[in-house]
């Protein structure tokens, strides 16, 4: 028999493993137990949880089982009946509720598997959100690095300036190994090196602007790769092992540049491209980047508009240069054209003046002439003598009218007047030398002209004479009519005239007058000639003895009174139609009204015993002008000098009469008002002056005169003013 040295155990094998079980049963009824308590808590802690009966569910379960292991320690021993049903039951309502949790999770798995789902959805979109995010960073780092660069670009407008600071920010930004810049040559032929950052390369080599890299580049409006080994990145020699780093290129818009030159840059259009070209540095795996390419096409463009602007600059600044040389040769002008107008004013004023004083002689003494007792062939003389000189004498008020027209300082002098009077006036005038040359003269005034209107009635008269007068002079058969009307307003829209501009009014009409003669005639191509002072038709000019001021005159008075005037002429021997149209106010005078405030003829009055004194240095004009007064009745008496007139006037002489262009001709009536301070002592004042201008006549109301007369004076003229003065005791004629 065989020796056995097993160790017998201390318990029997059943025993033992009763033992463990039990032990096992005990704990595991207590963890049973205490998993509910963290599910309650669970279900406390959590505010929102949509399988809350599912975890009381799964409670329930697991009490159930912590109860059927604790009722399990019982039957390890002898129990009873009770225990066994007991264990029973909690087996089977263990069971039960394991079944239907069991059942519970088929509808919470796909929940849950959404859950899972919305988990993994939420880590992608965080995942893209991050790199969002990155692309935001890098986005405002790109922004960053493109304000800095327009800053530093913007900082200046000189252009070479701009392109320098271009290049040099963008090394600094990018860490570029090389950039340059080539602009097109004046052919557009070539594209030229003008700028680089290193400064390898001398500027001013230049590639032909048809190499297929070039037209890639210029096509498109991103920055595009291109080899190292194309023209226009060959900027530095690559020695030995040495790799050349990515290049790109981007074209630079040369947008509306005029005499915008590098070198020989031309002026370019807006289809012009200048190229950038940018090299990264050499034997590096770097490689560019998006928002790097980004960074260059937002560089370009703003290096686009800073040109732009620099050019603008540039060109503002050399229309700057020749608007002052302008302004200066402008000033110049017009000093010079004001000394010419001075001198011309000046001439004016002293011709003027000198020819008025002779004038005055001939006319005075002709009228003087003319009342003696002549016989037939001595009264015409006189009567061409004295009818010359009035030619004469109109002969100077155009040209000084024509010189008030000039400088703008001749105005009309409105008022109302009679218009039919004014047209049956310039019919006798000009009657007598119609009638010598047999040219009969018609009158048509039409029925709704007003007969009495508002306006300048000297200068109508003026240019209804003129154009008259040319109407007779042109002619040598045939007849002239003289047709007036009031204009309708559809037959005023009719003209079109560039300056002609006629608004109808209640308070104003348009008067139309025409002027048709069967005479010369005139060529169509002639017609715009005639209205330039100093011209004349030529077909005529020989034989009409005129001044070639007359329509010029004229047409410089309708435009003062807003109208327009024209001749018409279909041809030399065809006759014309001189038509002119004027603005004239409507009046309320009445025929009776008006009447009281024409001044009657004073037909051979004579003025005997009226005592006036005379002022004259001048010899032969005083002789003459005293002549007039004696002729008139007048007790004359002449004095010589300032000095002379203040001793010899008095209460006794009721109009004194002085030439106020003697030195000290205006003191002269400042001390007569001094002297006479009662106003019915004091005699009438009136000045005798050959000068037309405003300020003559200013002068004279300013001290106090009473009136004043414009040289030449006839015999008529001065029973006229005597009259006149001694009845309103107040007589500015006009100038």
């Amino acid at each position: 028999m065989e020796t056995c040295y097993c160790i017998e155990p201390q318990w029997p094998a059943e025993e033992l493993l009763m033992k463990y079980q039990y032990i096992s049963d005990f704990f595991i009824a207590l963890a049973y137990f205490s998993i509910p308590l963290e599910l309650i808590y669970f279900v406390k802690k959590s505010a929102v949880f949509p399988y809350r009966w599912v975890l009381v569910q799964f409670g329930a379960f697991i009490v159930l089982c912590g109860a059927t292991h604790l009722i399990n320690l019982w039957t390890f021993t002898m129990h009873t009946r009770t225990v066994a049903i007991v264990m029973t039951i909690a087996k089977v309502l263990t069971a039960v509720v394991s079944c239907i949790t069991a059942l519970m999770l088929v509808h919470i798995i796909p929940d849950l598997l959404s859950v899972k789902t919305r988990e993994l959805f939420l880590k992608n979109k965080a995942a893209e959100l991050d790199r969002e995010m990155g692309l935001i960073r890098t986005q405002e780092e790109t922004g960053r690095h493109v304000r800095m660069l327009t800053h530093e670009i913007r900082s200046t407008l000189d252009r070479h300036t701009i392109l320098k600071t271009t290049l040099v920010e963008l090394g600094r930004t990018l860490a570029l190994e090389e950039c340059a810049l080539w602009m097109p040559t004046r052919t557009g032929l070539e594209l030229q090196l003008s700028y680089t950052l290193r400064q390898q390369n001398p500027v001013g080599y230049t590639v032909p602007i048809q190499l297929p890299v070039i037209n890639q580049v210029f096509s498109s409006n991103r920055a595009v790769k291109i080899s190292p080994n194309s023209p226009v990145a060959r900027m530095r020699p690559f020695a030995g092992k040495y790799m050349p780093g990515e290049v790109v290129a981007v074209r630079v818009p040369l947008l509306h540049l005029s005499n915008f030159q590098i070198n020989d840059w031309p002026e370019l259009s807006t289809k012009r491209y200048a190229l950038m070209v940018l090299m990264l540095p050499s034997d590096s795996a770097r490689q560019w980047h998006a928002y790097e390419l980004e960074l260059v096409e937002v560089v370009a463009d703003q290096v686009a508009v800073a040109l732009s602007h620099a050019a603008i600059l540039e060109e503002s600044m050399r229309a700057r240069d020749l608007l002052m040389e302008q302004n200066v040769a402008l000033d110049l002008a017009r000093r010079e054209a004001e000394t010419a107008i001075r001198a011309r004013n000046d001439f004016l004023a002293v011709m003027n003046h000198e020819m008025r004083t002779p004038m005055h002689a001939i006319i005075a003494l002709s009228s003087l002439l003319q009342e003696t007792e002549l016989t037939s062939e001595q009264r015409l003389m006189v009567e061409t003598v004295l009818r010359s000189s009035n030619l004469l004498a109109t002969l100077i008020n155009d040209v000084l009218d024509l010189s008030r027209l000039e400088d703008g300082s001749l105005q009309l002098e409105l008022g109302t007047f009679n218009l039919h009077v004014v047209f049956r006036e310039v019919v006798n005038l000009i009657k007598p030398i119609a009638s010598v040359k047999r040219l009969p003269i018609t009158l048509n005034l039409a029925p709704d002209l007003p007969e009495y209107a508002i306006g300048d009635e000297k200068r109508l008269m003026q240019t209804l004479l003129n154009v008259v007068g040319n109407a007779v002079k042109f002619s040598k058969e045939g007849d002239i009519s003289i047709t007036a009307f009031v204009a309708k307003p559809e037959s005023l829209r009719e003209l079109r005239f560039p300056d002609f501009f006629p608004v109808p009014s209640d308070n104003h009409f348009y008067l139309r007058v025409q002027v048709k003669d069967d005479g010369l005639g005139i060529n169509p191509q002639d017609i715009p000639k005639l209205f330039t002072k100093f011209a004349q038709n030529q077909s005529s000019a020989r034989n009409s003895g005129g001044s070639g001021l007359g329509l010029a005159i004229c047409k410089r008075f309708v435009n003062l009174m807003e109208g327009h005037i024209w001749i018409e002429s279909e041809g030399l021997g065809k006759g014309c139609t001189a038509v002119f149209v004027v603005k004239l106010g409507w009046s309320n005078e009445s025929k009776h009204s008006f009447m009281q405030k024409v001044p009657a003829n004073h037909g051979q009055t004579t003025f005997c015993g009226l005592k006036v004194l005379l002022m004259d240095d001048n010899g032969a004009s005083r002789t003459i002008t005293k002549g007039l007064l004696v002729h008139l009745g007048c007790d004359v008496t002449t004095v010589t000098s300032t000095d002379e007139c203040l001793r010899v006037v008095s209460q006794e002489h009721k109009v004194v009469i002085m030439d106020v262009c003697m030195p000290d001709g205006f003191e002269v009536a400042i001390r007569i008002h001094e002297k006479f301070t009662k106003r019915h002592e004091r005699p009438l004042i009136v000045a005798l002056t050959a000068n037309t201008n405003k300020v003559t006549k200013e002068n004279c109301m300013r001290v106090g005169m009473d009136g004043v007369i414009l040289k030449p004076v006839s015999v008529d003229k001065m029973r006229n003013v005597l009259s006149d003065i001694l009845e309103h005791r107040v007589l500015f004629e006009a100038m």
